[in-house]
């Protein structure tokens, strides 16, 4: 099959989260498996036109009231052969920024900006006289493509392509004044009919949800939480309607960057068979953030964007989170990296400066990120949801124990322990409360002093989980069958 990806991100030229990654690592996959997989997003500015091919010609995009005249840069994905195209326009595009800057979040012509991603996105194929059975897009601002194969091109020559639209995060869905609604290209007719309308609004995720072929997410409890009004941000309604057509499947992990026996990011490497070498690692953390260097006290972990989504409120809200008395009353280590909310990162410099066992590092360095995954004992997710999440699943490959809340993809990836028999991978909390994850927190601090054999079977057992993209590339692969079948019907 000739599979086109739309995306905003996809590493290593353009990632604020997840997306970037899961688009990119995907694309690998499909590629291996035999299928002509392409990318297009926009090259932003950070994106060096010098490191990039020239692919000769303007090209012209009909978007909203006007022509636009574009370039268009081509590379290749590392490691394959899987040719990733930019759609270079400066008024657009040319600025810090992927959505927006810290003085404007969410730049006010985004609606243009990714109408144009989604219009160019099927130009190219033109311009470049390669035709895809299937546009796979991601999240609202890609949202735009699958909605233009089945309200603009329903006649032309993408008549016979089929549309999947993968949602990953959908509490983030382009919602804007109807006033832009114009920059679409489409008619007013299409603005109810597609799915647009949002309470008077215009709602790009919401259209696509309404407008794509099928539809898919990244895990499938995350799916089925999202048919629900307390994770459906308001779309559960449709996504009810469209059940039949919505498939969970859990994003996979680049083993080629996360592995513990190869990673050269850690002082030592080691394997579930040499599992006893990840003490070093430990030591390493210790010294690295400024903690004594005890081999025997639990060290636990945590690599998080610092926002409401990540249970940040109740581990670590001023004089109501729980990680002051989890570190004052619970004999362990805590170790944070990360960064977002101000309120949150002054509260970790505060305890960084009050206890002894907390040491946090505001910001992100991926060298630590590695480090903490190998080093640390437990590792910590308390998310308020988490449609897939990619630190667990590292977790259990470094042998390092996820301590999560039943969510979405942490529930699919992570077993609970049995303290009779020793079984499962990792400690489950059901609530999100302080309470809740000190209780949890210190159940992992218990079995650690009284079952350590249960301990060192959990790691082992977590290291020869497989987490691979072949898996999960064959089910796209399903679903794309499956687009393609119900199209010619």
């Amino acid at each position: 099959m000739n599979i086109l990806m739309v995306t905003s991100e996809a590493v290593p030229f353009a990632k604020t989260g997840g997306l970037a990654d899961a688009v990119s690592a995907l694309s690998v996959a499909l590629s291996k498996l035999g299928h002509d997989v392409r990318v297009v997003l926009p090259r932003y500015y950070r994106i060096d036109r010098n490191k990039l091919e020239h692919v000769s010609g303007p090209m012209g995009v009909h978007c909203g009231y006007q022509e636009i005249w574009t370039g268009v840069y081509s590379a290749v994905l590392p490691d394959s052969t899987v040719p990733v195209y930019f759609i270079d326009h400066e008024q657009s595009y040319g600025r810090d920024g992927i959505y927006g800057i810290p003085e404007e979040p969410d730049f006010n012509d985004n609606p243009q900006r990714f109408s144009l991603l989604g219009h160019a996105a099927l130009q190219l194929c033109r311009k470049i006289g390669w035709m895809p059975d299937i546009v796979h897009a991601h999240d609202w601002a890609a949202a735009l493509a699958p909605i233009l194969l089945k309200f603009h091109e329903a006649y032309s020559d993408f008549s016979a392509t089929a549309s999947v639209f993968t949602i990953h995060n959908i509490g983030y869905q382009g919602i804007y004044g109807k006033h832009l609604y114009p920059h679409t290209a489409l008619s007013w007719d299409n603005f109810y009919a597609a799915g647009f309308e949002d309470w008077d609004r215009m709602n790009f995720l919401k259209a696509a949800l309404v407008s794509s072929d099928k539809l898919t997410t990244v895990s499938p409890t995350y799916a089925k939480e999202i048919q629900r009004p307390e994770y459906g941000f308001r779309m559960d309604g449709i996504l009810r309607y469209r059940s039949s057509d919505l498939t969970g499947i859990l994003n996979g992990v680049d083993t080629g960057t996360w592995n513990p026996g190869k990673d050269k990011l850690i002082p030592v490497k080691y394997t579930a068979k040499t599992i006893e070498k990840k003490a070093e690692n430990k030591k390493a953390l210790q010294k690295r953030m400024g903690l004594p260097q005890n081999p025997d006290v639990p060290l636990i972990g945590m690599v998080t964007r610092l926002a409401d989504q990540k249970g940040v409120s109740e581990l670590f809200g001023p004089s109501y989170g729980s990680a002051h008395r989890i570190c004052t009353e619970i004999d362990l280590q805590m170790v944070v990296l990360g960064s977002g909310e101000p309120w949150c990162e002054q509260e970790l410099s505060t305890l960084n400066h009050t206890l002894p066992n907390f040491s946090a590092y505001i910001g992100y360095d991926d060298s630590l990120s590695h480090l903490i995954e190998a080093g640390a004992d437990f590792f910590l997710m308390p998310s308020r949801y988490e449609p897939c999440g990619l630190n667990q699943m590292y977790s259990l490959m470094y042998g390092t124990i996820p301590i999560v809340r039943k969510t979405g993809g942490l529930v699919d990836t992570v077993e609970n322990y049995n303290e009779q028999t020793g079984e499962g991978t990792g400690f489950i909390l059901d609530h999100l409360t302080p309470q809740s994850i000190y209780d949890t927190v210190g159940w992992a601090a218990y079995a650690w002093y009284n079952k350590r054999d249960h301990v060192r079977e959990m790691q082992i057992r977590g290291m020869n989980k497989k987490f691979g993209w072949d898996v999960s590339a064959k089910q796209y692969e399903d679903v794309y069958k499956n687009a393609l079948l119900d199209k010619k019907r």
